[in-house]
């Protein structure tokens, strides 16, 4: 029987960029359940976070703001370049991109980077020696990325949930969505909810 996570996100939401703790350490602790990372791609460039809503973020979780990130919050934001490259990781390269999508929400959030242009992402694709295809970094959803989309619909219907993010531990036939919400001040303690889980 197989393990495996889906964690649904948007690489520039807030809330997602609080829960990849969480992501962290259960593929720490368990380095061979397979990781399905799946790009909502919300962010089109039509809005932006607010204020309130980085405050509550900040309040609830243990993930850190830069200031020029934070004073720059009007800025609207587009994640769908970001979606493209992860959904090309996740169909070609899923070793490399729990790392990809670390080193993206620092840039984005730390590092006050808007991560929607070709050249914000040359120096993690050139650590890594990652070579996407030139249609991940295009201004519009990829195929890939579009089909990914279609299955967080799928998954979002299982569950009667529409929004996101998203932890979902599937066992074999069976899955259970993990409330990431309970762990976001101390992210390690996910494990032992997911050990439980598995002891079923």
């Amino acid at each position: 029987m197989t393990n495996q996570l889906y964690f649904v996100f948007d690489s520039h939401c807030p809330w997602s960029y609080a829960s990849l703790p969480l992501v962290n350490e259960i593929a720490k602790a368990y380095p061979d359940m397979e990781l399905h990372l799946w790009h909502a791609a919300h962010y089109a460039g039509k809005d932006s976070p607010s204020k309130n809503l980085i405050d509550a973020v900040k309040s609830d979780s243990v993930v850190k703001f830069s200031k020029d990130y934070e004073a720059n919050l009007g800025r609207k934001k587009n994640s769908q370049i970001a979606a493209n490259v992860m959904s090309w990781l996740t169909n070609k390269q899923p070793q490399h991109a729990l790392n990809v999508l670390n080193s993206i929400m620092q840039q984005h959030f730390v590092e006050n980077s808007d991560m929607d242009t070709p050249s914000n992402f040359e120096d993690i694709m050139t650590d890594l020696k990652l070579s996407p295809p030139a249609k991940a970094f295009k201004d519009k959803l990829s195929n890939d990325a579009q089909q990914i989309i279609e299955d967080i619909g799928e998954i979002q219907e299982l569950i009667r949930m529409r929004s996101f993010p998203i932890m979902l531990l599937a066992m074999g036939d069976n899955a259970v969505l993990l409330d990431h919400s309970h762990y976001l001040k101390h992210p390690a303690k996910i494990v032992e909810a997911v050990k439980l889980e598995l002891n079923k």
